[in-house]
């Protein structure tokens, strides 16, 4: 089989991303029932995950519109719990940046952590891939991902609705932000960012409409850089 042939890599992609499907289906169903707990109808949920597309930036910002926040607020805060996808975007620039702006337009809409960190490991393990060569495999990462995001949230959605009042879910959005963050602790720069944005979220509770997630957040990535910075410095001497 020619292995430049950009069907395969789409099917390679295909086959890393199914694992996923195991986490990604509870997580898109949760954030159906919660947003429907919030006060969200079926339409206006699927709205949300389909152009959105972000659970931790979904959670974040129903979490927000639960509490009358002002819309700017809920936009800026789900903005900077995003602001990863930044990185991953400029990371991923030198492999997929010289393709048509349509196919980056797409490929932007579709920048999760899944497609990326398996692209990422792709492109760094097989660098003389061609950009077509990897626009399929990239896509072929999220063709099993996607649909599963956008069905999973819509059933969601309709057991939320079906939920009475008497058995509130409130509890659920702080658990899985819990599952989500727990995983990622992997470096001391990770546990350093994570510790900040604890204590500052804390100390800023006062702060109107949540916006004090918003320093913390902040004060988080600029100490989590910091951190990483003075462990590469150290491991280089």
């Amino acid at each position: 089989m020619n292995s430049s042939n950009p069907k395969r890599h789409f099917l390679r992609g295909m086959r890393d991303a199914l694992p996923f499907i195991l986490v990604l289906v509870p997580f898109a169903a949760l954030f159906g029932v919660v947003a429907t707990e919030a006060g969200l109808n079926v339409v206006e949920v699927m709205s949300f995950s389909v152009l959105v597309i972000a659970g931790a930036a979904q959670f974040t910002a129903i979490q927000l519109m639960t509490e009358n926040a002002p819309t700017i607020i809920v936009i800026l805060t789900a903005l900077a719990v995003n602001l990863r996808m930044a990185m991953y975007s400029a990371s991923l620039t030198p492999y997929l940046g010289q393709a048509p702006m349509w196919r980056r337009a797409i490929a932007a809409y579709f920048m999760v952590d899944q497609p990326y960190a398996l692209s990422q490991i792709k492109f760094e393990m097989e660098r003389n891939l061609t950009v077509s060569e990897r626009y399929a495999y990239y896509f072929g990462t999220v063709a099993p991902l996607a649909p599963f995001w956008y069905g999973s949230s819509y059933v969601g959605a309709v057991a939320g609705a079906q939920v009475p009042p008497a058995f509130a879910l409130d509890f659920a959005m702080p658990i899985t932000f819990l599952a989500m963050i727990a995983p990622a602790l992997r470096t001391l720069a990770h546990v350093a960012a994570a510790t900040t944005s604890i204590i500052l979220a804390l100390l800023m509770a006062w702060m109107p409409y949540g916006s004090g997630l918003l320093v913390a957040a902040i004060g988080a990535m600029i100490v989590g850089a910091q951190v990483e910075l003075l462990t590469a410095r150290k491991a280089r001497q």
